[in-house]
């Protein structure tokens, strides 16, 4: 019996790739001969013509299915809804940019017959990228696997292949701010890399600046790390120690005359700074940690579908 793919794709102000990423995700699938195939979109709230062009390539592809949110979720959030409506046997999660090239799925299939779970797309090379960009993108998961109680495997993005029970499994979880990468790497099962060359974008600009990258290291870290909180306690038993020396010296200072201490108001300003700092910083991290626990007892849902297309 043959088995099904489902190809995920979030699409953000995608215009410009809408026609070309459906054009070879379409030749690709239709050469598999022994897989049906679902290509799921999920419009993430785009106000230009994304969706007026899936709508008219739906008209005529049944196979093609359009999930349409009522704003800009996030990239995360699109990926969930597709992972919830996705009903292959393998799934795929791609973006509409094409850096990623839909013809790498074939390979990946074979991996997956082969007893493989997870087929996560390692990036050999990344063409078109800034140095800044490289530089960042190696500094986040530098940080991101140094304060993380999971590995993530690194110059892996969202790319990958996923079996049903996977799947099956990450959509049973009901928390909000989903670090899918990292979910992935923690439910552990049979994975491999699939080391390849990242193209240029075919067309349009990167939907994660430099504000989007820190967000996601943000989530990433809060999600699978206790560490931050761990530092917040030994930036508090640094400045314990700070203070008791400071305290030693000024009574040292007074008992032997060492220094006029009506003189040190240079010294106690950068004492009460650096406290302040560390106080304010430290007040930083745990605001984070208490921001998710009141996100998940809001129970929002995680996005909210304005319109379905060819799906039932």
């Amino acid at each position: 019996m043959k088995k099904k793919v489902s190809i995920i794709v979030p699409m953000y102000f995608e215009e410009d790739v809408v026609n070309e990423c459906y054009k070879r995700l379409s030749s690709t699938l239709n050469n598999l001969k022994e897989y049906y195939y679902e290509i799921v979109c999920v419009n993430d709230g785009s106000q230009d013509k994304t969706l007026d062009i899936l709508e008219e390539l739906a008209q005529n592809d049944d196979n093609l299915k359009v999930i349409s949110f009522s704003r800009n979720f996030g990239h995360q959030a699109a990926v969930t809804a597709g992972l919830k409506y996705a009903t292959g046997d393998a799934i795929v999660i791609i973006d509409a940019d094409l850096q990623d090239p839909p013809e790498l799925i074939p390979e990946m299939l074979n991996l997956w017959e082969q007893g493989y779970e997870v087929i996560y797309g390692k990036r050999k090379s990344r063409a078109g990228e800034s140095p800044f960009k490289l530089l960042s993108a190696k500094m986040f998961y530098k940080t991101l696997n140094a304060l993380s109680d999971v590995e993530i495997p690194k110059d892996t993005g969202d790319f990958r292949l996923v079996d049903r029970k996977v799947v099956d499994t990450i959509n049973e979880m009901p928390e909000h701010n989903k670090f899918l990468r990292g979910l992935f790497s923690w439910v552990g099962y049979k994975q491999i890399p699939y080391e390849y060359e990242r193209k240029e974008r075919f067309a349009g600009k990167t939907k994660y600046p430099l504000r989007k990258m820190l967000r996601l290291a943000s989530d990433g870290i809060i999600s699978f790390s206790n560490k931050p909180l761990k530092i917040v306690g030994g930036l508090g038993v640094f400045s314990i120690f700070i203070s008791f020396a400071l305290l030693v010296y000024a009574l040292l200072s007074y008992i032997f005359k060492l220094n006029d201490l009506s003189a040190g108001w240079t010294s106690l300003m950068i004492g009460i700074t650096f406290f302040a700092g560390v106080q304010l910083l430290s007040l930083r991290i745990i605001s984070e940690y208490i921001g998710r626990i009141y996100d998940e007892t809001k129970q929002r849902p995680q996005y909210i579908i304005k319109k379905k297309i060819n799906i039932d």
